[in-house]
């Protein structure tokens, strides 16, 4: 009678072991998903900055460190070795990004290219749909921090090195305030 108890125990144990496991496994695919996803749209912000790049510099010859550092800024988040390098040059290409549409404001004749308004609003709807997978990816980063973390599920996770991962947030205090685009 005891065999069967402690047999039954060891079962129960076991069961709960591979539902956690696989409860992990998943949860680590959906970011792996969301980061994915978000990765698409940051190469189509990659791909339109050369283009509005060029076009600025049409208009702002005398400009050049400003257009350097968005270039800068694209390369280093395009060659980004993890996702927490990945996630601080993101949000530096943001800033540099963000100098390049004040830039516009000091030409008028920039600002009226059609060219350039139209590679602005790309890159303003990309903008937008990576803000929108920023958000998507946090939230299943979240929920599955939440199973790392939670006891008793963080016994599973450290046997089998699942390990928190990073937020995708604004790392630069400056990147957090308004700014301030007219048309």
């Amino acid at each position: 009678m005891v065999k069967y108890i402690v047999i039954g125990v060891v079962v129960l144990i076991l069961l709960w072991v591979i539902a956690s496991y696989n409860k992990m496994v998943r949860s680590k695919n959906k970011v792996e998903e969301a980061f994915s996803t978000m990765d698409v749209y940051l190469k189509k912000r990659f791909d339109l900055i050369p283009n509005l790049v060029e076009t600025v510099k049409g208009y702002a010859k005398h400009e050049s460190e400003t257009l350097e550092k968005v270039i800068a800024a694209r390369n280093a988040a395009k060659n980004s070795q993890n996702v927490q390098e990945r996630i601080q040059n993101e949000a530096a290409l943001s800033g540099a990004l963000h100098n390049i549409f004040a830039l516009a404001e000091s030409y008028p004749d920039l600002k009226a290219n059609t060219n350039f308004l139209d590679l602005q609003g790309q890159l303003l709807k990309v903008e937008e749909d990576i803000a929108n997978s920023r958000k998507f990816y946090n939230a299943v980063v979240r929920n599955f921090n939440n199973v790392v973390m939670s006891f008793p599920s963080n016994i599973i996770a450290g046997i089998f090195h699942f390990e928190k991962q990073p937020m995708f947030e604004v790392a630069d205090a400056a990147e957090r305030e308004n700014v301030k685009v007219s048309f």
